[in-house]
């Protein structure tokens, strides 16, 4: 097995993740410091340690969290800012957030220490939706809702197309509802600031299949084992 697979599903990070501790140093295998991403190793037979602490599999554990606004999606924040892991302290291990929410955004988010699935959610290839609702600093017209359908150009490469509809209007602001299946870093603000707009809340409602329900910020629960199989089917996995 890959090492950086072994990692993830040690649920130690997310593949991606567990690939930069590679890079960085900071893994072992058999007492020597490993850089190469296409090291392999054997569970039953070698010894892996990240930091200097041996890895042991853990049992899965599998959240979901309504994030509040204020809080960050990273395990570490150099400026000290809350983080959603210290709201699931109870979950019963260490989980890390399954893609980003950033800090002034809210909403449904998953956590969790299975890597494989982790990953896999947050790849492209397996197109995996994610809803939100959107308000912005005033109404789109049909132009704009076109636009975000057929995808927009941004620093970093076109959009795919998204799902779009204008929910209502309250005064000079509006509510939009719309679902995309990429992840880049500030998406949809991105999105609707290239077309002039700005985006006054963002909350994530639903992602893969799940919702929030009647959760209140802050608040989480585990996954049912039924939750878990839709998931791992969705994204082609045992």
């Amino acid at each position: 097995m890959r090492l950086q697979k072994y990692l993830a599903e040690a649920g130690i990070a997310s593949r991606r993740a567990s690939e930069e501790l590679i890079l960085a140093g900071r893994v072992r295998v058999n007492g020597e410091v490993v850089r190469e991403l296409g090291t392999t190793v054997d569970s039953s037979r070698d010894r892996v340690e990240v930091d200097g602490q041996k890895i042991r599999p853990e049992p899965k554990i599998y959240v979901l969290l309504y994030k509040p606004r204020g809080y960050v999606t990273t395990a570490r924040d150099p400026q000290g800012r809350r983080k959603v892991t210290d709201l699931v302290a109870g979950a019963g291990g260490r989980v890390f957030p399954v893609g980003r929410l950033d800090y002034d955004s809210e909403g449904l988010l998953l956590l969790t220490n299975d890597g494989e699935l982790a990953y896999r959610l947050t790849h492209p290839r397996f197109h995996v939706p994610k809803t939100y609702h959107v308000v912005l600093d005033r109404s789109p017209g049909p132009a704009a809702l076109r636009a975000i359908a057929r995808g927009v150009e941004l620093d970093d490469g076109l959009t795919a197309p998204a799902g779009v509809r204008l929910v209502r209007r309250d005064g000079r602001e509006a509510l939009v509802e719309m679902t995309i299946h990429e992840g880049r870093k500030r998406q949809v603000r991105r999105m609707w600031a290239a077309l002039g707009f700005e985006v006054q809340r963002l909350k994530r409602v639903r992602m893969a299949g799940l919702e929030l329900g009647g959760l209140e910020p802050g608040r989480w629960r585990h996954l049912r084992t039924t939750e878990v199989r839709e998931l791992r089917k969705l994204v082609r996995l045992p």
